[in-house]
This record gives structure tokens, C-alpha cells and sequence, in this order.
């Protein structure tokens, strides 16, 4: 799909306008994604969300990235804080992630796989409910030209790599059906 890429890394090192972060409501920098941030990005990231303070789960909040190659860090809540995520929730700070990406003019952002890390959620799941989101959202929003997937380890990679492939496949036959329809070819 145009616009929608899936990497096995680090997502710290990403090139980027803007990097997303699996966080909490509460915008705590603890471990996994959110804590690599902290790590390589130093104390102003967790300061400017200290600033901000909490946000609802399934909102996001934006900060600067700190020593990070991006310009921002979007702080995805999929949950509260020793709590879990769900469908909605992973959907939603999805949606306002991509939505703050675009109000700030970022053209590239990289996501990992929100609430699949630490948050326990279904990887497959994830994948297909994050694919999905970047789809629709590049369908409405010029700004956001590139959805990066940035995946921790090849067993997660591999699952948003098929998933992605899933939903190529899905795309193409989409077409040829409304190609056919439009020439009036009889469906089998």
C-alpha cells in the first residue's frame, strides 16, 4: 500500500518527522517503547509530558523528541498505566496520533505496535487494527505521506509484514471487482 512501510528496528533511530510512543494516559516514560524514548532521547521528553499531564486513554498528547532524530514524539495512550489495552483504545490513539502528526505538517511518522509490547494486546490483532487505521487515515490526509511500522524483533515484524501483504492482496481485489462491475463483466 502507498504510503503504509513496515521495518524490523529500533524506532529511536528513525529518520522522522515525528516517532510515536506506546504510552500510558498518565505520560509516564517507563519501559519498552517509552522507556528506549526516555533512553535515548534524555530527561526533556518525560519533562514536557510531566508538563502537559495525563490524558484520557485512547487520546494522544505531542512533545518535543529531545536527542531523537525526529522533530516529535506523539505519545499514543492505549491504556492506563498496569492496565491494558483494548480495541477501541489502540484504534483511538491511533487516529489522534496520525491527527496530531498532521496539524503539525509531518509528512513521516513511525509507529510501533501500540499495546502489543508491554500492553499484552493480540499481535495480530494490533497489526490488523493499526494497518487499517494508517490506511484510512492516508486515504483522507494529504500531510501524512508515509506510516512507518517500526517493529521490535523479526516475530513481530513478521506479523505486521503478512498482515500488510493481507491487506495489499485485499486492495487489489477490491479494484479488479469494481473494474469488472464497471464493465459490466458478470461476477462468479
Amino acid at each position: 500500500m502507498k504510503g503504509i512501510a513496515v521495518f524490523e528496528g529500533d524506532i529511536t533511530e528513525q529518520h522522522v518527522d515525528a516517532v510515536v510512543n506506546a504510552a500510558n494516559s498518565q505520560l509516564l516514560l517507563g519501559a519498552g517503547v517509552a522507556g528506549a524514548i526516555r533512553q535515548k532521547g534524555g530527561p526533556t521528553i518525560q519533562a514536557e509530558c510531566d508538563a502537559h499531564g495525563p490524558v484520557a486513554v485512547g487520546e494522544a498528547a505531542v512533545t518535543g523528541a529531545g536527542e531523537l532524530a525526529a522533530r516529535f514524539v506523539i505519545h499514543a495512550a492505549s491504556m492506563a498505566p498496569g492496565g491494558s489495552p483494548d480495541e477501541d483504545s489502540i484504534r483511538s490513539s491511533l487516529r489522534h496520533a496520525l491527527a496530531l502528526a498532521a496539524e503539525r505538517g509531518c509528512a513521516s511518522v513511525a509507529v510501533p505496535a501500540i499495546g502489543a509490547g508491554i500492553g499484552g494486546f493480540s499481535a495480530q490483532r494490533c497489526a490488523e487494527i493499526l494497518i487499517e487505521g494508517a490506511r484510512r487515515h492516508l486515504a483522507g490526509e494529504p500531510r501524512v505521506e508515509e506510516v512507518r511500522f517500526v517493529l521490535f524483533g523479526e516475530p513481530m515484524y513478521r506479523v505486521f509484514e503478512s498482515t500488510l501483504d493481507a491487506a495489499k492482496v485485499a486492495a487489489q481485489m477490491e479494484r479488479l471487482q469494481a473494474a469488472k462491475a464497471g464493465r459490466g463483466v458478470p461476477k462468479r
